[in-house]
């Protein structure tokens, strides 16, 4: 298994296709596998790096609340360590605001970014949903998380005709033999409550697209619209009757959208 150093703690990543780098950032609770069905179909255009954040998957699992501004240092040493002087970015959810992040912190390591379902900044109703995802976690069984997660995810319309895979999901979380633990889960979270960027989203002048679903109930419009509109010349789309899980939702105009987006604009 791949492994390097990247800030201090052992970080787990996966190289995948060939061309120019795209850095992947994945989201809270999950692993750089979660990112398949879209890197399977990019790889075929660039070099993608993917990588489990600190906290989750194969990757170190400190102690402690996290920041996304570390969590940003932990991507940019992540292409140091592997020779990658720039790169476009990807993230979603978490991940976007790390890549906000990345770029604030890290501006010449950024040559163009997708951000995700992302905020710039976790208002109350946020914070509540973060500090009940831990609470949460905490007691209950792997599959009955995996389902407060799916709800929190998935649109009506997955609900209604795609109920045997989340279904399956949930079993496979149930016998999952090296889940999140829950100091990792809460490192992250506490991470996403931090974050507030909307101050510096101006000074950000690489190329972006900020994408989501308009009925997502955990990252809400408001919330990509503020980072659409803090960042100049921001491009916005916004999928109807999808979620948070939007890139899954509407699959098969994703992969090609944020494919013909990055050949334009990196």
């Amino acid at each position: 298994m791949p492994f390097i150093t990247a800030n201090g703690i052992q970080i787990y990543y996966e190289e995948r296709g060939s061309g120019k780098p795209l850095l992947l950032i994945m989201g809270i609770t999950a692993p750089c596998a979660v990112w398949e069905k879209h890197v399977s179909y990019w790889e075929k255009n660039y070099r993608c790096i993917l990588f489990d954040n600190r906290g989750v998957g194969a990757s170190e699992k400190p102690e402690g609340a996290y920041t996304t501004a570390e969590m940003a240092d932990d991507s940019a040493d992540l292409l140091e360590a592997l020779n990658i002087p720039e790169a476009a970015v990807v993230g979603v959810s978490m991940g976007g605001a790390i890549a906000l992040q990345l770029a604030i912190r890290h501006p010449d390591k950024v040559k163009a970014m997708v951000l995700m379902c992302p905020w710039a900044s976790c208002d109350p109703r946020g914070e509540a949903i973060f500090r009940h995802m831990m609470h949460a976690k905490a007691h209950l069984r792997p599959e009955q998380f995996a389902n407060f997660i799916q709800v929190l995810i998935f649109h009506k319309s997955t609900w209604d005709h795609g109920s045997e895979e989340l279904s399956e999901s949930r079993k496979q979380a149930s016998v999952d033999e090296s889940p999140q633990p829950l100091h990792g889960l809460e490192g992250q979270a506490h991470a996403c409550i931090s974050h507030n960027v909307v101050s510096q989203l101006k000074s950000i002048n690489i190329p972006s697209l900020v994408i989501g679903g308009k009925e997502d109930i955990f990252i809400p419009e408001w919330m990509a619209r503020e980072v659409a509109e803090g960042i100049p010349d921001c491009e916005l789309h916004l999928y109807e009757n999808a979620g948070h899980a939007f890139h899954w939702e509407e699959l098969d105009d994703f992969n090609p959208r944020v494919l013909d987006w990055l050949d334009t604009n990196y």
